[in-house]
């Protein structure tokens, strides 16, 4: 059983070092009367964003140099009840050659509500559903991200049923790892199997290191215990989540939230307290120096965007500090894959971080 590496407990102790939590400021780019902008994406050139509004499934693309947004596509029969709604939105890694949009959204189907990964026409005409996908009032996950091997990667949540994290015959508490067209690799862990990662709760914020290819996850925790995670391709890895999660010691904290299972791999950075861990993104040609290839991630209860200094070997986290403290709740984080600005946004609006 992996146990918690001297890393992981030196950025615990790092939290409360004072630091400079306003070393940015915030651009806004989009119209601040956005209906919970939480699904958005940029092209790889970082000359457009795409944004989707959680509560209207409307999906415009924004020029981020000119804050003009012009209109793509609307998801219809979006459901919104509790944390449906469109919750992801992704771009192949070869666009434009292939310019159609991956979304995760919630529609009400037959009167019915039900989580589906669809795929919208490159000229926004229409769209194709992939996947039928675990559906709950909550803990939905939504996040969907391509990968450097062009394969896309999906973040379900448990359905806000712990269990259902550590079953394998569900979906639900899973990272999948799917073809562009919603089937399974033939290379995935375990054949005909889309998951390649199990026991997460709910999770809200990924991203690929720029320099090594690795997928990073942010997890929320109930009272306790925020998480990011360092997700496995190759072998099929539990992460912990289930139903004896408690924030109570023993075992000593992060154990105690990820003590399901067989061979739970511990996260590599934990917030005791929960704030509510949302979206992440590597600086790559950001702009933040000294932050060359640094990993950001955002708290939903408190609008700080925090960062985290890897490790030499970029297999763990050093440390980690606030670096910007914004008024609003921060929902998503995202940088142009080719190197760019950090976006993030709020409820309400998408701002750009600047030095």
């Amino acid at each position: 059983m992996k146990r918690l590496s001297v890393v992981a407990v030196v950025a615990f102790a790092l939290l409360s070092a004072p630091v400079d939590a306003q070393a940015a400021t915030a651009e806004p780019l989009s119209p601040s009367d956005l209906a919970v902008p939480a699904a958005f994406t940029a092209t790889p050139d970082g000359s457009r964003l795409l944004y989707g509004e959680r509560f209207t499934g409307r999906i415009m693309r924004l020029d981020p140099a000119t804050g003009t947004s012009t209109p793509f596509f609307t998801v219809p029969d979006v459901a919104m009840a509790g944390e449906q709604g469109l919750l992801g939105l992704a771009l192949d890694p070869s666009y434009p050659a292939d310019a159609r949009v991956w979304a995760f959204v919630t529609r009400t189907v037959s009167g019915t509500p039900r989580n589906q990964l669809v795929r919208i026409s490159a000229d926004g005409s229409g769209f194709s559903v992939l996947r039928n996908l675990p559906t709950a009032m909550f803990h939905n996950g939504g996040r969907i991200i391509f990968g450097p091997d062009h394969k896309l990667y999906v973040v379900i949540g448990e359905r806000h049923s712990a269990a259902l994290a550590q079953d394998l015959s569900s979906l639900a508490g899973k990272v999948l790892r799917l073809n562009p067209d919603g089937t399974v690799p033939s290379n995935n862990p375990s054949a005909g199997s889309p998951i390649i990662g199990y026991g997460i709760r709910n999770s809200f914020g990924s991203a690929f290191d720029p320099k090594e290819g690795r997928l990073w996850l942010t997890d929320n925790g109930d009272d306790c215990n925020d998480e990011i995670n360092l997700i496995a391709r190759q072998t099929l890895r539990n992460y912990g989540w289930g139903p004896s999660a408690t924030c109570t010691s023993p075992p000593a904290a992060p154990r105690n939230t990820n003590q399901d299972g067989q061979s739970s791999v511990l996260p590599k950075l934990f917030l005791p307290v929960s704030q509510g861990i949302t979206g992440a993104a590597f600086c790559h040609l950001c702009g933040l120096p000294p932050s060359g290839g640094q990993l950001f991630f955002a708290e939903f209860n408190t609008g700080i965007i925090r960062r985290a200094r890897l490790t030499s070997d970029r297999l763990g986290i050093a440390s980690q500090a606030p670096f910007y403290d914004h008024p609003q709740f921060v929902l998503s984080l995202e940088t142009p894959l080719n190197g760019g600005p950090i976006y993030f946004s709020t409820t309400t609006n998408i701002f750009r971080l600047d030095p």
